[in-house]
C-alpha cells in the first residue's frame, strides 16, 4: 500500500512541476505576442551605428576635432590607419571600443552623453537583451527541474 502512495506522491510532484513549467511558458508566450515592437539583433544594432557614424581610418593629418590622439574609452593612442568613429558631438573613439560601449551601456557618447541612436532603437535592442537573459533563466529552471527528476528517480 505504501508503494502505491509513494507512486502517487511522485506522480503528483512531477505533474505540479510540469504544470508550473507550462504556466511559465504560457506567460512568456503571451508576453512575446503582446510585445508590439520588434527586437533588434546585435548585427542590426551595429549596422545602425555604422549608418549613423561611419567608420573611418585615423590619420595624423585629420586630427580629431577635440585635439586629442587618444581613445577616451581604452585610453590608448590612435595609430595611423586604425578604424575610428567620429560622433556628431565631435568626439572620436576606436571603432571596437565605441561599439562595445554602445552595446553594453546606453547608446550615448562616453564623454558628453549625447545620444548616438534614437531611444526607440535602443529600447528595441534592450528588449532582445532582456529576452536573452530570460531565456538564460529559463535554462536554469530546466536544469533545476532535471535535477529534481533525477532525485525522484533515485528514491
Amino acid at each position: 500500500m505504501t508503494a502505491i502512495a509513494q507512486l502517487f506522491s511522485q506522480l503528483y510532484t512531477k505533474t505540479m512541476v510540469l504544470l508550473a513549467i507550462l504556466l511559465l511558458e504560457l506567460v512568456l508566450l503571451i508576453r512575446y505576442f503582446k510585445s508590439d515592437a520588434q527586437t533588434i539583433t546585435p548585427t542590426q544594432y551595429l549596422k545602425l551605428i555604422e549608418e549613423k557614424n561611419p567608420t573611418i581610418r585615423f590619420t595624423r593629418r585629420l586630427k580629431p576635432p577635440e585635439n586629442t590622439d587618444q581613445c577616451r574609452v581604452c585610453l590608448s593612442e590612435f595609430e595611423e590607419g586604425e578604424k575610428v568613429r567620429n560622433l556628431k558631438c565631435k568626439h572620436t573613439f576606436h571603432k571596437d571600443c565605441l561599439d562595445k560601449w554602445l552595446q553594453q551601456c546606453l547608446a550615448t557618447c562616453p564623454l558628453c552623453r549625447n545620444k548616438v541612436l534614437p531611444d526607440k532603437v535602443v529600447a528595441r535592442y534592450r528588449r532582445l537583451q532582456n529576452q536573452v537573459e530570460n531565456d538564460g533563466n529559463h535554462d536554469q529552471i530546466m536544469i533545476l527541474v532535471s535535477a529534481l527528476r533525477g532525485e525522484n528517480q533515485i528514491s
